[in-house]
């Protein structure tokens, strides 16, 4: 991620003196996104947000459910511990390691479904997303539009922020396409 933001940087300080020291008196022309704003703050973005929120209480649920179960089959060990033989308890205590692990493996399916669902939520969001800060960016005549994330861009005139057009425009565009 560093590695992505210092090119970006590079490549970002390297247009501006080409620019600069090529003499050329073009009007060079700035606007600022914020990429999680509008995800946040979208129509679609709202959406799936709700989505994966109700995904995620849907997992906790189960997980909940199965984490009742070990404790309650720990429990009844702990108690029957004492009468129960010895190969009754060496079962009892594998059918709980069995469980803990069948426990674990599904906390990792949930989170890695959770995460794909997101990345699939969020892809196609993003990609109908930067179609639109393109076309902006052609029809405005900007030189350069940058994302304002993660501190990148740390001061920026409030004129030159495109966040709100851009959510503007991309739910005006997802409604049409309805």
């Amino acid at each position: 991620m560093a590695e992505k933001t210092f090119g970006k940087i590079l490549l970002l300080a390297a247009a501006f003196i080409l620019l600069a020291a090529g003499g050329v008196r073009a009007e060079v022309k700035v606007g600022v996104v914020d990429l999680m704003k509008v995800l946040n703050e979208s129509e679609s973005g709202k959406k799936a947000k709700s989505n994966l929120e109700t995904l995620i209480k849907s997992k906790q649920s189960v997980l909940d459910e199965k984490g009742k179960e070990i404790e309650k089959l720990k429990a009844d060990l702990e108690k029957q511990s004492s009468v129960l033989s010895a190969d009754a308890k060496k079962s009892k205590e594998e059918d709980l390691e069995k469980m803990l692990r069948e426990y674990q493996r599904l906390v990792g399916d949930s989170q890695n479904e959770v995460k794909k669902k997101e990345s699939e939520f969020t892809g196609g969001i993003l990609k109908e997303i930067r179609a639109i800060v393109d076309k902006m960016g052609e029809d405005g005549g900007y030189t350069i539009i940058l994302e304002n994330a993660d501190g990148l861009v740390l001061f920026s005139k409030k004129d030159i922020n495109l966040t709100d057009v851009v959510i503007k425009k991309y739910n005006e565009s997802r409604a049409k396409g309805k």
